[in-house]
């Protein structure tokens, strides 16, 4: 049974090496053909040279892979030295990295290298998209100020009034130093409040032609044709972004606000008392006094409010970076796992079949035993063998042979040794061991 088995392996193997060959073709073929496509991108120059350049690597890429899995299949199965057979994958390990080195990623690139770009234009629009809305709440901030400072202006304003018409603070009506104090404090921040409601337009203005920026660009990303005349369109896309974002951050009023708030506190002239008596021109000087208290504090709070807009990071526009298809499918490999395998296995599927006739040449070995040489001898070999032993048993009965070997000799049979090298033969009116056909 075992015979049967060792002779039906060694029968199907000789079926399959015609396959084999094939297979190693088609693969090595695949793999330049893909190799082409992926080194193409890398070359510059004339079309000419880009072309004979592409041709020239993958042939001997192609080249390159049939003969090393050819090698491998050849010897490594019939190394039986454990030593021998371990240097053989060393060697394998070494020229599989070799291949996945001058061969998979050109094969990825080629594989997976539109879809890499365009990925890399999609992180690059999330990029731009978080820049612009950081530079929009900077631009913002200030705008938060707004609130504060509508609020003492209005009081400035609403004590003016109230001085004027029935003396609240002095306790004498008119207008007076008081009420023209406050009614220049109320116009100051006014005028803060005016340069902030006026930047929100440019904000707003700035921050819409950003968003349909961000827009084309999306739209390019997810739209058909050649991907390098879309990343051309996206990188003008996004060289007028970058712009977009500077002038953004430039609209912030934070710096405005911080000048104005310590100019506030810092130019206050108090004004001379002019009322008509000694007890009015002190009630004046007073009042005066606590309002500039209160400016005082006003600005510091406004200073402090703008200053902790002014600590934020200074947005940095993002610059877009383009890449080559190779490039994309490196930075981006963690997200084409499936196109890197199938690169790979195209130059290592060889290794496979390299271990299944290992194996079945074992198994062979095994089941033939110290026979499977003799199991080989082909007919030509088998008469050699004979005609050598015929040669040496003439030698024996030589009188240069000592008499104890020429009488050995002797007792043999004349009929062991065949006249001429034919297999078998019978001996003339002597027995034999088949049948006489009947003459009829």
């Amino acid at each position: 049974m075992s015979a049967s088995q060792s002779y039906t392996l060694r029968g199907q193997l000789t079926r399959l090496d015609t396959t084999t060959r094939i297979t190693l073709a088609v693969l090595a073929l695949a793999s330049g053909v893909y190799t082409y496509l992926g080194v193409r991108e890398l070359l510059d120059g004339t079309a000419t040279t880009v072309f004979l350049g592409a041709i020239v690597y993958s042939s001997a890429v192609s080249v390159a892979i049939y003969a090393f899995w050819s090698y491998l299949m050849r010897f490594m199965p019939h190394v039986r030295q454990p030593g021998s057979r371990r240097m053989l994958y060393v060697a394998m390990g070494l020229g599989a990295a070799m291949i996945i080195a001058m061969s998979s990623w050109l094969n990825a690139a080629a594989l997976a290298g539109a879809a890499a770009l365009e990925q890399h234009l999609a992180v690059t629009t999330e990029e731009y998209q978080g820049k612009l809305n950081e530079a929009h709440e900077n631009a913002l901030a200030a705008q938060s100020l707004l609130p504060d400072i509508q609020l003492a202006s209005q009081r400035f304003a609403r004590l003016s009034e109230q001085e004027a018409r029935s003396g609240v603070l002095t306790g004498t009506s008119g207008s007076g130093t008081v009420v023209q104090l406050l009614r220049q404090m109320s116009n100051q921040l006014t005028g803060l409040q005016g340069e902030i409601t006026a930047s929100r337009e440019d904000v707003k203005t700035l921050f819409g032609e950003g968003g349909e920026r961000l827009s084309a660009m999306r739209q390019l990303v997810s739209s058909q044709g050649p991907i390098a005349d879309r990343a051309n369109a996206y990188a003008e896309q996004a060289v007028a972004l970058s712009g977009l974002i500077t002038a953004l951050q430039q609209t912030s009023v934070a710096p405005t606000v911080r000048r104005a708030a310590e100019d506030l506190g810092r130019t206050f002239i108090a004004p001379i008392a002019d009322g008509a008596d000694d007890d009015l021109r002190t009630r004046q000087s007073e009042v005066v006094g606590r309002v500039e208290t209160a400016v005082q504090a006003q600005s510091q709070a406004l200073a402090a409010a703008a200053d902790e807009i002014l600590a934020r990071p200074v947005v940095v526009p993002v610059r877009f970076t383009p890449l080559s298809s190779p490039e994309a499918v490196i930075r981006y490999a963690r997200d084409f796992l499936p196109s890197w395998a199938g690169a790979i296995s195209i130059d290592l599927l060889p290794a496979v079949l390299i271990f299944i006739l290992c194996i079945v040449q074992d198994v062979i070995r095994r089941e033939d035993g110290e026979e499977m040489e003799t199991g080989d001898m082909s007919a030509a070999e088998l008469m050699r063998a004979i005609r050598i032993q015929k040669k040496l048993r003439t030698a024996e009965t030589d009188e240069t042979l000592p008499a104890a070997a020429r009488a050995d000799m002797a007792t043999h049979d004349p009929r062991d040794v065949p006249d001429d090298d034919i297999v078998q033969a019978n001996t003339a009116g002597g027995p034999t061991p088949f049948p006489k056909t009947v003459v009829r």
